[in-house]
C-alpha cells in the first residue's frame, strides 16, 4: 500500500488505493475470468475498446461512457427482442416480467421493486447475512474457507427475501445459477449446443416451482447471479491488492462500491434499438444488436474512476434501466469485507467457472494470515441461526 488515497463515493470516504504492483496483481487474476471463460468475445471487446462505438454488421458495441448512458437512457430498446435479457424471460417463462415489460407496465414494476429494495431493505436484510457471516467467516481461524459457497448462501437468502420463497436459500440459488447458465449457453452466439433450448426450458421452470409467483423468477435468477460472481471477485481482488487493512466500518461502502466498479460483475448489456438514432456520431438503426461495454463504461480497465459517480453507477446501468438492487449489491459486499477483514485472507485457490452465465470463480478458497483474538463487530451482532444452511 502506499499512502495515496482517492475520493469515495459514499460519505465522502477516501477509498484506499494499492500501490501499482498490487493493482496490477489483482487485475491479472481477476482478468482470468474474462479470458477462459470467454476469450474470442473478451479478445474482440479489448481489441474494439478504443473506440466509444465500433459497428460490425447490425451489431453495434458501445465502449464509450457518454454513449452507454444515451443508450440506455434516449434510445429506445426492443425490450422482448431474441438476444437480450428480457427476450430470454419472454421466451422461458409466461411473461410479465419486469426484463420484458414495457411502457406503464415496466415503470409501474420498477417503482414496487425499488420500494422493496430501498435503503430499509438493507436493514431487513443484514440481520440474515451477519448470522451467516458469523456462523461462517470463524472457518478462517481453524482453515480454508470456500467463499463462492458462501457468496451461494448469502445470495440465496437475499433472494428468497425479495421473492417470498421459504425454500432453502442454497436450493434457490443453485436453481437460479443453473437457470441463468443454461439461457447464457442458449444464447450465446455461434453454435448452440444440442438440447440447448430444452435444457433452458427446463432450468427455468424448475426455478419458476420454488417460487410462490412464477414471475419473480427473473428477479431470482438477477440477485444471485450478479451476488455469486461479484462477491468472490472483489474480495480476491481486495486480498491481492492488500487492502484488508483498510477496511472499516466507516469505509467499506465505499470501497465495496469501488470493487465492483473495478471488476464489473455484469460487463455486457445485450440490447436492441427500436428506433434509430446516433451514438458517438455513429447511426444506429431500427433493429440493430446494442452491446453496451458496462465494463469500459465504468472504466474497470483503468485504476481510478471517472470523476463523479457515473463510473461507480455504469455497472449498475444507467436512468431507467439502472438495476434497483445496487444499493443492496453494495451494502452487502460491504458487510463481507467487514467480516472478511480481521483475517487478512489471501486467495490459496482459484478456479474460473466456464459455465456461469457472469464471468467468476466456481472456486475461490481463502486461508487467513492472521487469527484476530477477536473480530471486529458488524453494526448489530446477532447469534448465529441453529441451521444458517439446509439439509
Amino acid at each position: 500500500m502506499n499512502g495515496n488515497t482517492r475520493a469515495g463515493e459514499q460519505a465522502g470516504r477516501a477509498v484506499p488505493t494499492p500501490a501499482p504492483a498490487a493493482h496490477r496483481a489483482a487485475r491479472r487474476r481477476d482478468r482470468r475470468v474474462y479470458l477462459r471463460s470467454h476469450p474470442l468475445l473478451f479478445a474482440l471487446l479489448a481489441a474494439t475498446r478504443r473506440r466509444p462505438v465500433a459497428r460490425l454488421g447490425r451489431t453495434v458495441l458501445v465502449h464509450d461512457a457518454e454513449a452507454y448512458r444515451t443508450a440506455l437512457t434516449r434510445i429506445p430498446l426492443d425490450r422482448t427482442a431474441p438476444g437480450t435479457t428480457g427476450g430470454a424471460a419472454a421466451e422461458l417463462t409466461s411473461g410479465g416480467l419486469l426484463f420484458d415489460q414495457d411502457g406503464a407496465e415496466h415503470r409501474a414494476a420498477r417503482r414496487a421493486l425499488a420500494v422493496e429494495l430501498d435503503a430499509s431493505a438493507v436493514d431487513r436484510l443484514r440481520p440474515s447475512w451477519q448470522a451467516v457471516l458469523a456462523a461462517r467467516i470463524p472457518e478462517l481461524a481453524i482453515g480454508d474457507l470456500e467463499l463462492v459457497d458462501l457468496s451461494k448462501e448469502l445470495a440465496g437468502i437475499t433472494a428468497a427475501a425479495l421473492t417470498g420463497t421459504v425454500v432453502c436459500p442454497t436450493t434457490l440459488a443453485g436453481a437460479a445459477t443453473e437457470a441463468a447458465a443454461a439461457a447464457a449457453r442458449n444464447h450465446l452466439p455461434g453454435p448452440r449446443p444440442p438440447g440447448a433450448a430444452r435444457t433452458a426450458a427446463a432450468r427455468a421452470a424448475e426455478l419458476a416451482a420454488l417460487l410462490p409467483d412464477p414471475r419473480d423468477a427473473m428477479v431470482a435468477v438477477a440477485a444471485v447471479n450478479t451476488s455469486v460472481a461479484a462477491l468472490p471477485r472483489a474480495a480476491a481482488w481486495c486480498a491481492d491488492a492488500g487492502l484488508w487493512p483498510s477496511v472499516d466500518a466507516p469505509g467499506a461502502p465505499a470501497l465495496a462500491a469501488e470493487l465492483l466498479r473495478l471488476t464489473a460483475a455484469s460487463p455486457l448489456l445485450p440490447r436492441v434499438a427500436a428506433a434509430d438514432a446516433v451514438l458517438a456520431g455513429r447511426r444506429v438503426r431500427a433493429g440493430d444488436r446494442l452491446v453496451l461495454v458496462a465494463r469500459h463504461a465504468a472504466g474497470a480497465h483503468r485504476p481510478t474512476p471517472s470523476p463523479g459517480p457515473a463510473a461507480t453507477q455504469a455497472v449498475f446501468g444507467a436512468g431507467p434501466h439502472a438495476c434497483p438492487g445496487a444499493g443492496v449489491a453494495r451494502a452487502l459486499l460491504a458487510e463481507l469485507l467487514l467480516a472478511l477483514a480481521p483475517y487478512r485472507p489471501v486467495v490459496v485457490r482459484a478456479r474460473v467457472d466456464r459455465r456461469a452465465a457472469l464471468p467468476g470463480w466456481a472456486e475461490l478458497t481463502l486461508r487467513a494470515t492472521r487469527t484476530p483474538a477477536k473480530a471486529a463487530p458488524h453494526p448489530t451482532d446477532p447469534r448465529p441461526t441453529e441451521e444458517t444452511r439446509c439439509g
